[in-house]
């Protein structure tokens, strides 16, 4: 078996840290055609995504202390046995209530992947370490999502939404053989209290008290959200609003991934000699310069074809550049203090992450007017709140609460 820092470990824990997107970027051009077939609306479709997302949220609290008290391999297993087996109850779902069922145990199998490989990561790595490793992490793992519409738009037209669930159920034994073949535990200390009740809330209490944890996973919390407003309501707006077909669509959502990947990469350079906080708040700039132009446009629009699609896609590349580098720092910031209870911080990280998103997604779906502007301006109103969380809770060098 190889070494935790390893450049096959590294590979396969992008894999894992992308089983959130990947599972939902995937059948994006499938879901005006899941409205179709299942003769419901748009809020309810999104549903899939939101409650999948709530999945993603509250199954990170328990793998968290899981993964403290008994490695982070064998809770790794569990996670991804329960995804693959509810891909395929995903893609035999008869019904849209039971294809939300199986959306959310999708979820709480999905998201051991995210909050154990970061935990992974700061097991081995540190937090200095960490942050260099996670940016370059995202700009590897931002392939999947940038492939993921594309496959996904071509699947629907050829075979039908069907055969997305049955590529993530394929995705997830995968990772499971990867896992089993690849990966050393690598939480040699163990900690026999993390999963008791009273330590687990105390350990949650401890985190939401630190001002500047709380300061990180925000950053990171309102900085997914925007994405996950596009998520949400991309496909309603470029392919009815618009008028792109599934695959055109695949092909925008990849080029709005190209930004972040840029961001990524470019954090994963400069890092070090520039420290987390200076990255996220440039990274935070560039979020609100291109949200705040995205808005615009979308209050002004839409134009039907190309332009249409140029006025979103552009300025939302500038948007997920900005992100590109918020993220991985903001996330490192967060987990690195606190390398006794690394799974729980990650897990807290998460929660508060897709549970916002969640939200948010939620309104983008009950607000949707069959225009640009719901989405468009939850995207601006998310990046302005990761430079307010940044500026106003964070403190750079400020210590982790003693015996942490």
């Amino acid at each position: 078996m190889p070494r935790a820092s390893s450049t096959a470990v590294t590979v396969l824990l992008c894999l894992l840290v992308a089983l959130g997107p990947i599972s939902t970027d995937l059948y994006l051009p499938s879901l005006p055609g899941l409205a179709r077939a299942f003769a419901t609306d748009v809020a309810e479709v999104q549903l899939t995504l939101s409650v999948f997302l709530v999945g993603l949220a509250g199954g990170q609290l328990v793998y968290g202390p899981l993964s403290d008290r008994f490695g982070r391999r064998p809770v790794l297993v569990v996670g991804l046995v329960i995804y693959t087996a509810a891909s395929i109850a995903c893609a035999l779902a008869p019904s849209m209530e039971l294809l939300i069922a199986a959306r959310f145990l999708q979820a709480i199998g999905a998201c051991a992947g995210p909050v154990i490989g970061r935990a992974v990561v700061r097991d081995v790595h540190g937090r200095e370490g960490a942050a260099r490793i996670l940016s370059y992490m995202s700009a590897a793992m931002a392939l999947a999502p940038a492939i993921g519409p594309i496959l996904g738009g071509f699947l629907e037209v050829w075979l039908g939404w069907q055969a997305n669930f049955v590529a993530l159920m394929v995705y997830g034994a995968a990772g499971l053989v990867g896992v089993a073949l690849l990966l050393p535990e690598t939480n040699p200390g163990r900690d026999d209290m993390a999963t008791r009740f009273g330590s687990m809330l105390g350990n949650y209490g401890a985190l939401a008290r630190h001002r500047v944890y709380l300061g990180y996973a925000l950053c990171v919390a309102f900085s997914y959200s925007g994405i996950f407003s596009f998520i949400s309501g991309s496909s309603f707006v470029l392919v009815d609003v618009i008028g792109l077909t599934p695959d055109q669509y695949g092909f925008c959502f990849a080029a709005i991934v190209v930004g972040y990947m840029a961001g990524t990469i470019a954090s994963g350079r400069v890092t070090r000699r520039f420290g987390i906080d200076r990255m996220i708040a440039v990274g935070g700039a560039l979020s609100v310069a291109g949200g705040l132009v995205l808005a615009l446009l979308g209050w002004l629009g839409p134009w039907p074809g190309f332009a249409g699609a140029a006025a979103v896609v552009l300025p939302m590349m500038l948007f997920m550049a900005g992100t590109g580098f918020v993220n991985p720092n903001a996330t490192a910031g967060a987990i690195g203090p606190f390398p006794r209870m690394a799974g729980a911080a990650s897990a807290l990280l998460g929660f508060l992450q897709m549970s916002l998103a969640a939200l948010v997604g939620i309104g983008v779906g009950h607000l949707h007017d069959a225009s640009a502007r719901p989405m468009t301006t939850a995207i601006a109103l998310a990046a302005i709140a990761v430079v307010i969380a940044h500026k106003t809770l964070v403190r750079p060098g400020a210590a982790a609460p003693a015996g942490c």
